[in-house]
């Protein structure tokens, strides 16, 4: 797919309050690339079978969602923003960043969430266990993961360099 298409498609993944909303935005503004976040388009779309009050979160469909980006992911130019990565065929992506953030940093931010302590406990449990970056590496090609720190101001404008530099790599392979 990826010969097929001019822009590439990116993938920001991590756990929750890793920094993957504000990186991808702001990597797609630089770059001018469609920035989609899934939770969002989830809520929006309907793409769920209900609502988990203990997680306060969406029970996916993941049919639904594969479905309704298909056709937006086949043209290219796309950084999506999600917490897992197994669900999306490995035929979108160019490029898996996985964002990685220190526990007591990460613990910090969820906790400035309000989120419950049942989902702050699981969150920081996934990030030490590696569980998003295990799940990338088993469900795309290794050249296309990457790992990256985000614990701070100076690792997101680092990160969106690397992403802007790294587009314009993927543009010049394709001339």
């Amino acid at each position: 797919m990826s010969s097929e298409r001019n822009l590439p498609n990116i993938l920001i993944t991590g756990t929750p309050g890793t920094g993957k909303s504000t990186l991808a935005e702001l990597a797609a503004q630089d770059a001018g690339l469609s920035y989609i976040n899934v939770g969002t388009l989830v809520k929006e779309r309907l793409l769920h079978e209900g609502y988990d009050e203990d997680y306060q979160s969406y029970i996916l469909d993941d049919d639904k969602v594969i479905d309704e980006m298909e056709e937006q992911m086949s043209k290219g130019g796309n950084i999506v923003d999600f917490h897992s990565c197994e669900l999306f065929p490995e035929r979108w992506f160019d490029l898996i960043l996985v964002l990685r953030t220190d526990n007591t940093i990460l613990y910090d931010r969820l906790v400035a969430r309000n989120y419950p302590q049942n989902k702050i406990t699981e969150n920081i449990e996934c990030e030490i266990f590696q569980v998003v970056l295990e799940e990338a590496r088993e469900s795309y090609a290794p050249e296309k993961v990457v790992e990256l720190q985000s614990n701070s101001v100076d690792d997101m404008d680092s990160n969106a360099s690397r992403i802007e530099k790294w587009i314009e790599d993927w543009k010049a392979r394709k001339q």
